[in-house]
């Protein structure tokens, strides 16, 4: 992990049954209450894939909720890497391919 300030980045990608249960909707509602920055979209092979940016106790926070998930998910795993804050995303949306 890299500081670059006090904000960091997390890079996560979320598999299980994570895609047609609102699961990007509950990420979007988590990060922007943290205060987050970044995106979250629906990968081809069924995951989900999140970058967030911000200070690094919220975004363990976001971590350990998108473990959980909302109800109807199934998280199965949560790779996620750490990397010096790219400063790239003014708010918090999904992005679609």
């Amino acid at each position: 992990m890299e500081k670059n300030g006090d904000m960091f980045r997390v890079h996560a990608f979320v598999s299980g049954r994570v895609q047609g249960v609102f699961y990007r909707m509950f990420v979007i509602r988590e990060a922007t209450g943290l205060g987050l920055h970044g995106i979250v979209r629906n990968l081809r092979d069924g995951r989900v894939e999140v970058v967030a940016e911000g200070d690094r106790e919220k975004l363990r926070s976001l971590v350990q909720r998108l473990r959980k998930g909302p109800s109807g998910a199934l998280v199965r795993e949560v790779a996620e890497e750490w990397e010096s804050c790219q400063h790239e995303f003014d708010d918090f949306h999904i992005e679609y391919s």
